[in-house]
């Protein structure tokens, strides 16, 4: 995929598409949500198979969510297994009182 490519919601997309949902303590979401930034433009963008990443925090200041999106399954995988992405995941572990990831396929898209 070219470097400037944007995160694309559609049913047919060829993705593998991460959402991740973490809990956190309001006084320590900025800190998740700029440790997940700091993953995604120091480690996670240049690694084969990105695509995009956004990184969502709630109103309430109790979760963060990362809408990610991979090549494949496989380049996602891949990005769990490399050490400088590990190290960033444990510090995001560490920050967030949960978090709950999966892949996900888009089944619907709606628009106004």
């Amino acid at each position: 995929m070219p470097a400037t490519t944007t995160t694309t919601i559609t049913v047919d997309a060829p993705v593998a598409t991460l959402i991740n949902v973490f809990t956190v303590q309001a006084d320590r979401q900025r800190e998740l949500v700029d440790l997940l930034v700091t993953a995604t433009e120091e480690v996670m963008q240049h690694l084969p198979g990105f695509v995009a990443a956004n990184i969502h925090a709630s109103d309430d200041g109790t979760r963060v969510v990362n809408y990610a999106q991979w090549e494949t399954a496989d380049a996602f995988q891949a990005m769990l297994e490399t050490p400088a992405a590990q190290v960033h995941m444990r510090q995001a572990a560490a920050l967030a009182d949960g978090f709950d990831p999966h892949l996900y396929a888009v089944a619907s898209v709606h628009h106004r």
